[in-house]
């Protein structure tokens, strides 16, 4: 099953009113079964201060168009889809659905981990959990570099400082998140002191910075190999970093980031070695299986749990 996007008026009234509570609002429905409350918790999770507004309550978020000089997005997330509220160009749509991860079958996905022993009662729970991207490369990169070592609440200050520091005003009060070349230019001392990192963090963040101004994308549709050899040959830039970015940039739906606390704790407290081992199982989807078992952890209470080479929580 794939993401389909139909005009406003193509769900039923019943059909609203059964899995919305309401009748939508103005806009593109793309269509693909979420986990909605796993959805809105990763969005929260990474909220960008300044940058976009997460609404819970409304099942929303709303940011600037990535890539454009105008443009507003704000997304309303339902159990049976995404709805893009307002005018939304064919650019925007695809870069929406590529955002929540609309084309993948997860009842296939799903299916193919119902026996084993330790998804399977994950699945079960949760059949729809979807490996939530990010629509920005950079704004994603530079997040995790900032998110290393440091809880989920200091990692959003500190990106959001990095916003209010280089970014570019937007609509509605928003920021656009700095252009790559904007922090390549920064003063290695300034931008410590602005985002309030260490010296050793904020040059990765400039060496990251460079390396997209001068022409490295982060995207789906290239050289994954080639993107992990650039990434890993940055200063301050390891293997935790680049799996975490396979997983949410690139979409590589095979990402494993073994290095990751927080998945091996949901895997028992295994050892890397052993998580790798048992990752060969769930080929080629163990990106699904890293977002199963985050979102277990995130679930079960210990997720805001601190420990090194960990940002994310599903």
């Amino acid at each position: 099953m794939t993401g389909e996007a139909t005009a406003p008026s193509s769900p039923s009234a019943g059909a609203w009113a059964g899995s919305h509570g309401a009748m939508p609002l103005a806009g593109t429905f793309l269509a693909g079964p979420l986990e909605r409350d796993v959805v809105l918790r990763s969005l929260v999770n990474h909220t960008v201060p300044g940058v976009e507004i997460v609404d819970p309550a409304a099942g929303t978020v709303t940011r600037p168009v990535p890539g454009t000089d105008a443009g507003m997005v704000t997304v309303a997330i339902h159990d049976d889809g995404v709805q893009i509220i307002g005018d939304a160009d064919a650019t925007t749509v695809d870069l929406v659905r590529e955002w929540f991860d609309l084309d993948t079958d997860v009842a296939e996905i799903a299916e193919r981990f119902a026996d084993d022993v330790v998804l399977g009662p994950l699945v079960r729970e949760r059949p729809a959990v979807r490996v939530i991207g990010h629509p920005d490369a950079f704004e994603a990169a530079a997040q995790t570099v900032l998110g290393q070592q440091v809880s989920l609440a200091a990692c959003r200050t500190f990106t959001g400082r990095l916003a209010a520091a280089y970014g570019i005003a937007g609509e509605g009060g928003l920021l656009r998140f700095p252009h790559p070349a904007a922090v390549a230019a920064a003063d290695l001392e300034e931008l410590r002191a602005a985002v309030g990192i260490p010296r050793s963090r904020a040059r990765t963040v400039i060496a990251l910075a460079e390396a997209f101004a001068a022409g490295l994308r982060v995207e789906r549709h290239g050289d994954h190999a080639a993107v992990r050899a650039a990434l890993l040959a940055l200063p301050g830039i390891g293997p935790w970093t680049v799996d975490y970015l396979a997983l949410r940039v690139l979409r590589d739906a095979d990402a494993y980031p073994v290095g990751d606390l927080v998945l091996r704790r949901a895997l028992g407290g295994i050892s890397p070695a052993e998580a790798t081992a048992l990752g060969e199982r769930w080929r080629p989807w163990r990106a699904y299986a890293t977002m199963q078992l985050w979102t277990h952890d995130a679930a079960s209470g210990t997720a805001s749990t601190p420990g090194p080479k960990r940002r994310s929580e599903a």
